[in-house]
């Protein structure tokens, strides 16, 4: 299907597809929260991961087909593990949703169990800075999945290394853009329609938007901006919840620099990245806690490009990752430099 350079397709697919595997996702935290495996890098992995890449992958199939996809999970598991994939072709079978131009548009179900494997296996381009190439993490933050937390089904699609499109699917944050950010945030999340989870996304050059996780079609859009920061002492920052993603105490130290006196709000996953976008926070620092630790493409391009669309500024052609208000970026790198040189 061809393509224009407003992205407006793209877009819509790709919305149309995370809100679909983000249902699956949350029918699977209802009745299968403990059907998870460990994988060779010892983080959990649960059947929304396989089910939520296979419904993403069918769309981009229909709608791109020439188009590269890398993606966190290979179907390998599965192939092994008989009813562990019947648990998933179930699921996704079953995973629709209940706008029928929304379904035509995303191509309606999987054929086969075998082909759902097939599908899985698509997510295996090596990446590059060349070419059409979208990157899906089905669940990013599993442990938050696991235990009711945030976490955050996500796609961006880049073009000769640059992201231009990204969504964010977190059933687990407010709709409300406005609600501030605090620790067991969408705690008290409801199933009702309209009043669970946010579907975050933005365009290269066009801005960030929000809207409502919807069981139908898309619901209605809202532009989001970062919050004007004058006294970054008053700042709300968040890291992740694992110390064995982002060095916490490094993190300390700078808001400590920085005057800021409010703990941290601790959260799994990109929901970070929708969470100061849309002004709920302020900051966001995820800190290498080793110097060989490389980040990966999957675990970032969507919220990346939702923040600077949101008016801020990100850590580009780094180690680690600092999002921040542009008016108060500078102020923030000037104490990381200090706290990560006082290490060396």
């Amino acid at each position: 299907m061809a393509t224009t350079n407003t992205y407006d397709h793209e877009l819509n697919v790709a919305l149309l597809a995370v809100q679909r595997a983000t249902l699956l996702t949350k029918s699977v935290f209802h009745s299968h929260t403990k059907g998870t495996l460990n994988k060779s890098d010892a983080s959990p992995v649960t059947i929304g991961d396989f089910g939520a890449q296979a419904l993403i992958i069918a769309a981009l199939q229909l709608n791109f087909p020439d188009d590269e996809i890398v993606a966190e999970e290979e179907a390998k598991d599965l192939r092994e593990n008989g009813q562990l994939r019947e648990t998933v072709w179930d699921l996704v079978q079953k995973a629709k949703l209940s706008d029928s131009s929304a379904e035509k548009v995303l191509g309606g179900e999987v054929k086969s169990a075998e082909s759902m494997l097939d599908i899985i296996d698509k997510g295996a381009s090596q990446g590059g800075a060349k070419g059409r190439i979208w990157a899906i993490d089905p669940i990013d933050g599993t442990k938050g999945f696991l235990r009711g937390g945030q976490y955050a089904v996500c796609l961006a699609l880049m073009v000769d290394g640059d992201v231009k499109v990204g969504v964010l699917g977190c059933p687990n944050l407010p709709v409300s853009d406005s609600e501030p950010l605090k620790e067991g945030i969408g705690a008290d999340a409801s199933d009702e329609e309209g009043k669970f989870g946010v579907l975050f996304s933005a365009v290269q050059g066009k801005g960030a938007q929000s809207r409502a996780l919807s069981k139908s079609g898309l619901a209605e859009s809202h532009d989001i901006k970062m919050k004007p920061l004058t006294n970054i002492s008053e700042a709300t920052f968040c890291e992740s919840v694992e110390a064995g993603h982002s060095s916490q105490g490094d993190a300390a130290a700078i808001a400590s620099k920085l005057g800021i006196t409010k703990p941290s709000v601790r959260m799994d996953s990109q929901a970070k990245y929708g969470s100061i976008a849309r002004g709920a926070g302020d900051l966001y620092l995820r800190l290498p806690v080793r110097k060989d630790y490389v980040e990966k493409i999957w675990d970032h391009a969507a919220g990346d490009l939702i923040v600077r669309e949101a008016g801020g500024r990100t850590l580009k052609e780094n180690k680690g990752v600092v999002a921040a208000p542009k008016d108060v970026h500078g102020k923030v790198i000037e104490a990381v430099r200090e706290v990560l040189g006082e290490k060396e």
